[in-house]
């Protein structure tokens, strides 16, 4: 079965979709039936977020200080 979807008539593409959704529903099913879980989409990977010491914070916020301050003039 070799056949292009751009050959299909429009009556042929809504049977073959009306079709998959049949399937789809059948596989679900039968998935139910057996116990296997439903072929979804498996959840996101969430990425472990790092953690910053309070003395590296303060570290990165004294050297941006100074930076301002450089480009300020310090006028303190």
């Amino acid at each position: 079965m070799n056949t292009s979807l751009a050959n299909l008539s429009a009556a042929q593409l809504r049977r073959a979709a009306a079709l998959k959704d049949r399937i789809q529903s059948l596989e679900k099913d039968l998935a139910k039936l057996l116990g296997a879980p439903a072929a979804e989409k498996p959840a996101p990977v969430r990425k472990k977020r790092k953690h910053m010491s309070k003395a590296a914070r303060a570290l990165i916020s004294a050297a941006q200080k100074a930076r301002w301050a450089k480009l300020k003039g310090d006028k303190k």
